[in-house]
């Protein structure tokens, strides 16, 4: 159960500016068994969670999916600005710069969630093809003769 907790402080309740300045075990791309948040929220599809805004708003609802940028698609929506009455929502996007912290339900497996399944491409050194695709190319110089 401790590590648990320690997964979850590392790779979810941290605020964004502690995530830039000191970048977890979780988000350090190109090291092994590392894995970026974006990522991990990503397979939180029709998960249950509950979502705190930058702005102190807490949102719960079910996720259907996150994209790119971190915005979060969720549906059967309960939404509770501080200070006012909850609001109840069939669909909501949170757009990702505005996220706080995701709270997540004891039932997920994080072991098997936190497990790094896009495949790495191995970078590519100088191209060795001989054309450069479609069009005329850059231009034969000043004074050359026109070829036909």
């Amino acid at each position: 159960k401790s590590s648990r907790a320690a997964l979850i402080s590392r790779v979810v309740r941290q605020p964004a500016a502690a995530r830039v300045s000191s970048p977890g075990p979780v988000e350090r791309p190109g090291f092994p068994g590392s894995m970026r948040l974006v990522r991990f929220l990503m397979k939180l599809s029709n998960e249950t969670v509950v979502v705190e805004l930058k702005n102190s708003t807490v949102v719960q609802g079910t996720v259907t999916g996150v994209d790119m940028s971190m915005n979060c698609h969720m549906k059967n929506v309960k939404f509770t600005v501080k200070g006012k009455p909850p609001v109840s929502m069939d669909h909501l996007t949170i757009r990702g710069n505005n996220l706080r912290y995701v709270i997540l339900p004891d039932s997920i497996p994080l072991d098997t969630l936190l497990v790094d399944d896009s495949k790495r491409l191995p970078k590519a050194g100088k191209d060795t093809s001989v054309g450069r695709g479609r069009g005329r190319g850059r231009g034969r110089g000043r004074g050359s003769t026109k070829k036909r």
